[in-house]
């Protein structure tokens, strides 16, 4: 059986990456290492998702601030949208757009202060 372990990012500051999604999207670093190339492994605050940051300069580095938001994203469940997205705007993040297709479900699109696509999810019946 195969089981979904991480997705990585090349990214051009894997630390201070990870320090803001850790301290405003709850995430925790399960592994981190202080060298070249800074791999970060952070999981989520279900530990079923893991992405892993670092920064490898001679391999290409996708710009994501100027990718549109559906070319990439990571989603977020959030019981309260609107108040993770003041909280998060407050946190140096950058408003999109947001969409409220049906009731009870309020999706919000940021990017974060790298320019990574970041979607909160409130929905009113959960994906799984």
């Amino acid at each position: 059986m195969l089981a979904f372990e991480h997705f990585a990012l090349n990214v051009t500051d894997p630390k201070a990456i990870s320090d803001w999604y850790c301290t405003h999207l709850k995430m925790k670093k399960v592994l981190e290492n202080d060298t070249p190339p800074f791999m970060t492994f952070l999981a989520d605050s279900t530990n079923r998702v893991v992405v892993e940051l670092y920064y490898q300069p001679s391999k290409p580095i996708t710009d994501f601030s100027k990718e549109h938001q559906l070319t990439f994203h990571f989603a977020f469940e959030t019981p309260n949208a609107q108040a993770d997205k003041a909280r998060l705007l407050e946190a140096g993040a950058t408003f999109i757009e947001q969409q409220q297709p049906g009731e009870g479900t309020h999706l919000v699109m940021l990017r974060d202060p790298w320019g990574l696509p970041l979607q909160l999810c409130q929905r009113a019946k959960k994906l799984v």
